[in-house]
């Protein structure tokens, strides 16, 4: 309802011009998070982007209780570096997490019974702080190449003997 002229008004009751948005420019992508293409960057240390990834770590805990570990090894290390494979295995498939991403990575390292002594000698230079180093975490589920991501856990169980088939750990680890 209007205000009648006649009637004094205070500066506070004052009706006031609604704010107005400026009309955006137009849109490019020149901020530096831009991606540029239709698909996000790849290479070592980027990662690979899925849906619901942190599910892993939830169903990470559930192999807690059956890690192998081998001196100095901390379950800490062992869950975030083989979250991190599990990670990129179900992003590969453009999907969320399941457990058999997970028995994947804790079998071909070797965190599950059964694992090659060469094997635990050789991962524990590699997983040493992997909870405090995202860059550590990387760097493991780079070691994973893309085809030995495609095969079943039960597949990896029974190759694991030839462990080095399956890996490419740097050699200056």
């Amino acid at each position: 309802m209007t205000q009648p002229s006649f009637v004094p008004v205070v500066e506070a009751d004052q009706v006031r011009r609604a704010y107005q948005l400026h009309v955006p420019s137009i849109w490019t992508t020149s901020r530096p998070s831009e991606l540029r293409g239709t698909r996000a960057p790849s290479g070592a240390f980027l990662g690979t982007p899925g849906p619901d990834q942190g599910f892993a770590l939830k169903l990470a805990r559930r192999f807690e209780d059956r890690l192998v570990l081998g001196p100095g090894e901390h379950a800490e290390d062992a869950i975030s570096g083989c979250t991190a494979v599990a990670m990129r295995r179900s992003a590969s498939y453009g999907r969320a997490p399941v457990i058999h991403d997970l028995t994947l990575a804790f079998t071909l390292w070797g965190f599950l019974p059964g694992a090659p002594a060469d094997l635990v000698e050789a991962r524990e230079p590699l997983f040493r702080s992997a909870s405090h180093h995202y860059q550590v975490q990387r760097a493991i589920a780079d070691c994973v190449p893309e085809s030995t991501l495609r095969l079943r856990p039960e597949q990896v169980a029974l190759r694991l003997d030839e462990w080095r088939m399956l890996v490419a750990i740097p050699a200056h680890h």
